[in-house]
């Protein structure tokens, strides 16, 4: 059963939203162990049963795609700021987008505008759609009147999303296809080549070099256990991403994931460049620092550099300063540290984060421009290692029959 709720948390907030639960009293505790005391706990009206039937097969359903996101920010915008009443602007939305997904999303949240609830909180019924960043911003933006401004500034942010995941895809694209191409090769060689090759050399009797004992023996090997080994690769890949799932394993996998060669300072920068440029945006809005951090914190798709977030958030709460914690959490360079000085300085920490995102985005470019020039030597290498390997490993024992049969000649 879906409940609408109504209360208060630790710090007196007002909180509103919905939560599944079996019945009320199942519902008030859920939300007293959120650390909200309820005051009002309504069951919801079945007016969404269709959309719910859907949701049971979410998987055969496709994602809100970040360009639709974006459009429907702009548009949001452009019509909040024309002072059109917000229940007709979602109704309208609903019924002109191009993608089912969002405009079921849209007409759910409108349903739910009309029972009552925030806009906010409406969208918190759709975690995989709207990000804890987007409801902050959407949240701040009720709270203070200009809720055209913040679908703006998540324009602006999702569109620096977009383009910085299209460089990077567009920076990985030749690699891919060099390994794709070397991975089929190989197959190829060891699934049809090699074998022939060896037929004809035990039809000869002749005693093979060491090389091409290791390419006939990788060959069999292949050639026996390929089910295997295809069955095990899925097994090693469903544990390991079930084990992702887990908080300490996703830690773990973020982490080692920023230390990958070539490409994980790259990760880094992109992951700290948007931790900078959304803060700013928080603290620009007049969110409090602990709470900007968290909101920060619980959008970055990075928990290794999350986690480090919210231990600046905990030292900020026990009194100490942003720099003495930004410098605490080693993830920032000496000129970083020294702009966030002189922001806290200042008074302008909005602005001087917003430099810090610029000066990060500048080292991605760079980064992403050199990605393919980096990778590039090592794939010539790899490649030109594996063609002397198969060359060696074919043609030493045809010279060496050749040789044998000179010699007899």
């Amino acid at each position: 059963m879906q409940f609408n709720y109504r209360g208060k948390d630790n710090r007196g907030v007002l909180q509103q939203g919905s939560l599944a639960a079996p019945n009320v009293d199942a519902a008030a505790n859920e939300l007293m162990r959120r650390g909200i005391t309820p005051l009002v706990i309504r069951e919801q009206e079945q007016k969404t049963s269709g959309m719910g039937a859907i949701n049971n097969l979410a998987i055969f359903r496709k994602k809100v795609t970040l360009d639709e996101l974006i459009v429907f920010c702009r548009q949001m915008h452009a019509l909040t700021k024309a002072g059109i009443p917000l229940i007709r602007t979602m109704r309208g939305l609903a019924e002109t987008t191009r993608s089912p997904e969002l405009s079921d999303v849209l007409d759910d949240i409108t349903n739910r505008l009309e029972g009552g609830v925030t806009m906010a909180s409406a969208m918190q019924a759709h975690p995989k759609v709207f990000s804890e960043l987007f409801i902050a911003m959407i949240h701040v933006g009720e709270n203070t009147g200009m809720l055209d401004d913040s679908f703006k500034r998540l324009s602006e942010i999702l569109e620096l999303e977009r383009d910085t995941k299209r460089r990077v895809k567009q920076a990985l694209r030749y690699p891919t296809f060099v390994l794709v191409a070397l991975f089929a090769a190989l197959m190829v060689v060891n699934f049809l080549v090699i074998p022939r090759f060896a037929s004809v050399f035990s039809k000869m009797g002749a005693d093979l070099p060491f090389l091409t004992q290791v390419l006939v023996g990788t060959s069999n090997f292949l050639l026996s256990y390929w089910p295997y080994m295809i069955f095990g690769t899925a097994a090693a890949g469903l544990l390991i991403r079930q084990w992702k799932q887990t908080d300490n394993g996703q830690q773990v996998w973020d982490r080692y994931k920023l230390k990958m060669p070539i490409i994980g300072p790259l990760l880094e920068l992109i992951t700290l460049s948007r931790f900078a440029r959304n803060f700013a945006t928080m603290l620009k809005a007049g969110m409090p620092v602990t709470q900007a951090l968290t909101v920060v914190a619980d959008a970055t798709d990075n928990a290794w550099i999350s986690r480090h977030i919210k231990e600046m958030r905990y030292g900020i709460e026990r009194g100490e300063s942003l720099l003495r914690t930004a410098r605490g959490s080693k993830m920032f360079t000496p000129l970083i540290l020294q702009m966030i000085a002189v922001g806290e300085e200042t008074g302008s920490m909005d602005d001087m984060l917003n430099n810090v995102a610029d000066f990060y985005d500048e080292d991605v470019d760079y980064g992403l421009k050199r990605l393919a020039e980096s990778i590039e030597p090592i794939l010539i290498v790899a490649m030109g290692v594996l063609v002397l390997i198969l060359a060696l490993g074919v043609f030493l024992p045809i010279w060496d029959l050749g040789a044998a049969a000179m010699g007899r000649g």
